[in-house]
């Protein structure tokens, strides 16, 4: 059984897998710091000094201060804020990835099509197309 798995986990596609979620897993970080730490900021400073990682709904009816305070307290909260950074995480990797497979697509040769099979021959004769099940021309009626 020990075998049989070492086999497994040595086949060419599972180790392929394995480094891509690794580099997904790398590439995540990196999107979410580009969204936190670049993208969000000037958006939120053009629309008035808005943190969208601080915006929530109360739901207990209780004001605090900020969400770390109502987290805090254990206040039951919706952070939407939270949910938009994560939207445009979502909406930046599967663009990127559009992207990148657009790409792949372009460089992958194509077969090409596979030619249909013939369906006429030339009459030997007179040189017209014929029919492949013909047994007589129907053009000069030499017999094939």
């Amino acid at each position: 059984m020990l075998k049989e798995f070492r086999t497994f986990a040595m086949r060419g596609n599972v180790l392929d897998m394995a480094v891509g979620v690794i580099i997904g897993a790398a590439f995540g970080k990196i999107v979410t710091s580009l969204v936190n730490d670049i993208i969000m900021p000037p958006i939120g400073l053009v629309l008035g000094r808005v943190d969208f990682g601080s915006l929530y709904l109360n739901l207990t009816g209780t004001q605090y201060a900020s969400l770390a305070d109502a987290k805090t307290a254990g206040a039951a909260t919706i952070n939407y804020g939270l949910f938009l950074n994560t939207v445009l995480d979502f909406v930046i990797v599967a663009f990127v990835l559009f992207l990148l497979i657009r790409q792949i697509n372009r460089l992958v040769v194509k077969p090409a099509p596979a030619l249909a099979a013939p369906t006429t021959k030339d009459c030997p004769y007179c040189c017209t197309a014929i029919p492949l099940e013909a047994t007589r021309c129907p053009h000069c009626t030499s017999e094939l």
